[in-house]
């Protein structure tokens, strides 16, 4: 049974002999009522607050829900994500390991024909320096050839150029040069005038005998043909 603070103000009690003091039992019933009063107040408070507290707490279970449900979500979410990740890493760690052993296939290709390039290029290089070896080695053959018959032909030279000084050496001890320059004198004088010997020779026919003009004509004539031909150059060549 509910008990009112007004209802405690207002209890009547019967009266006995020899009972309780009233005014001690009026002081004590306003003093239980006021305090049953605050008791009510205080309670009413308590259950507003415990109202509020259960609304709040109803808000926290549906934010916990809520958030246990998004939680949830975003597990599920973070696992489907880690999931695909996962995939996609190991899809872009497949992809590399290919790239990786086609980039190295490549280059150990490149490599292989670099190296294959290198060594047909030395084979060439090496076929051609031993084709000019051969061909020096030839050259070097004909222009020791060349410096012999060079040297032979030279010696012969030589030894003819001696033979021409030597019989120069010769003719130049037979030499008469007042002959020579008589012969010069007359070539010259011949080159000059060519028709005053056949003057002379034509006034000398008409003054003496034709026999006794050959006879002393001949001698002349022979011996200019003989001086002429012992030239000095003649005898140097």
């Amino acid at each position: 049974m509910k008990i009112t603070p007004l209802e405690i103000r207002q209890k009547a009690f019967e009266k006995v002999l020899r009972g309780y003091d009233k005014d001690e039992v009026n002081a004590f019933l306003l003093t239980l009522s006021q305090e049953w009063e605050r008791v009510l107040d205080e309670m009413k408070e308590h259950r507003i607050k415990l109202e509020a507290t259960e609304r709040e707490v109803s808000k926290l279970r549906e934010v916990e829900s809520s958030l246990f449900k998004t939680l949830k979500t975003a597990e599920d979410t973070g696992a489907s994500v880690i999931g695909q990740a996962n995939k996609t890493a190991e899809l872009i760690l497949k992809e590399n390991q290919l790239k990786a052993d086609s980039i190295l296939n490549e280059a150990k290709t490149k490599a292989k024909n670099t190296i294959e390039e290198a060594e047909m290029l030395s084979r060439q290089m090496l076929d051609e320096m031993e084709e000019r070896l051969k061909t020096l080695g030839q050259h070097y053959k004909t222009l020791e050839l060349h410096r012999d018959n060079l040297l032979a032909d030279l010696k012969r030279l030589a030894g003819e150029t001696i033979d021409r000084v030597e019989r120069a050496k010769s003719s130049a001890r037979d030499f008469d040069p007042d002959q020579h320059l008589a012969l010069a004198k007359r070539e010259s004088k011949k080159a000059l005038f060519p028709n005053a010997e056949l003057e002379n020779e034509i006034k000398k026919s008409l003054q003496q005998p034709v026999v006794t003009e050959v006879v002393k004509t001949t001698p002349v004539e022979t011996t200019t043909v003989q001086q002429i031909q012992r030239s000095f150059f003649d005898d140097i060549q």
